[in-house]
């Protein structure tokens, strides 16, 4: 059963914040930012078939950069990613504001209510 269950490769907080910068800039390549319009565009703002059609598309940009440092290239490489960053976000304020920077290119805005709503919700640190 080797190579079934691949370990996150170990990043320091330099590392995770170097790969995430790329994974923005990817998002930012004309062709990338292309793709994503275009899933935006059949998605119509539907919650639903945003998942449908704009996560495929976030997914394999993603894995395009990070399999150039270790991560599986497939969905569990990017869950593996996103989990690595989530525990750097707490240490370092600068990956917590580039790990929401890139969540807000493929996450629809739609799921934030408006700023300064009285929602009565929880405000996040």
């Amino acid at each position: 059963m080797a190579g079934c269950a691949q370990a996150a490769p170990p990043l320091t907080s330099e590392q995770a914040k170097a790969v995430l910068a790329e994974v923005i800039k990817a998002f930012g390549a004309p062709e990338n930012a292309q793709r994503m319009e275009e899933a935006r565009d059949n998605a119509c703002n539907d919650m639903g078939k945003m998942l449908q059609f704009l996560l495929p598309v976030a997914t394999q940009i993603q894995q395009d950069v990070i399999k150039a440092y270790g991560f599986s290239n497939d969905g569990e490489g990017v869950l593996k990613f996103a989990r690595l960053i989530k525990s750097y976000e707490s240490q370092d304020p600068e990956i917590a504001s580039m790990s929401s920077k890139l969540k807000a290119m493929f996450l629809p805005p739609t799921t934030l209510p408006p700023h300064g709503a009285g929602t009565g919700g929880v405000a996040s640190s």
